[in-house]
């Protein structure tokens, strides 16, 4: 009994060792051929890059494909990987390329997102500090009435919580240009609330 007791708090320190490890660890590992390594970095952004990517093309079964396409693109390229960005920012820059890609192959249809209305992402959103889910519903409404530029934007940094610097190096653009789309798009934004009746956030 004692050793099973042993080989149960050794397996759990060894859980809790694997998920106190760093993404950069995790990838150093994974160009090493670890598996293991790869399934936690797998179970540590699965969700986000699925979201991410369904925002793009809305289409649910496109998107798991997508994401399994990004994680074996991790599992064969983890040893390219330089450091000059954050693990996750490295992620959605080719969950980015892979939708774009897709999307350019489905031509008949551009990147005017309706379907983000039916995403709820709890964690991490500009909506997770409002009160009413009314309020929640009008937020996302408007975020999907913003141009394609403005909501990726809206959707990189608030979203994703990426910095100016994390988003322009993701999808190509100088730091200035952020800075700006984030202007437009937060005083677009802001006017489509204040249309809506939504006072609040529209500062």
């Amino acid at each position: 009994m004692q050793n099973i007791i042993a080989i149960n708090a050794a397996a759990q320190q060894g859980i809790l060792a694997a998920q106190a490890t760093s993404d950069e660890m995790l990838l150093e590992s994974i160009a090493e051929g670890s598996k293991p390594a790869m399934h936690i970095l797998y179970a540590r952004h699965r969700v986000r890059v699925y979201r991410f990517i369904l925002r793009m093309v809305r289409d649910t079964t496109t998107a798991e494909d997508l994401v399994s396409q990004v994680f074996l693109d991790v599992w064969r390229t983890a040893g390219q990987f330089e450091g000059r960005a954050q693990v996750s920012t490295w992620l959605l820059s080719i969950a980015r390329f892979k939708a774009l890609t897709a999307l350019r192959q489905r031509s008949h249809e551009d990147l005017d997102q309706d379907g983000v209305l039916e995403i709820a992402d709890h964690a991490d959103t500009p909506e997770a500090a409002l009160e009413r889910s009314k309020t929640s519903e009008i937020l996302r409404a408007c975020i999907a009435k913003l141009s394609p530029a403005h909501r990726e934007i809206i959707d990189l940094v608030y979203y994703h919580e990426k910095s100016v610097e994390e988003a322009g190096k993701l999808i190509g653009i100088p730091q200035s240009t952020v800075k700006t789309r984030m202007f437009y798009a937060r005083k677009q934004l802001a006017e489509l609330l204040k249309s809506s009746g939504v006072d609040t956030l529209a500062a």
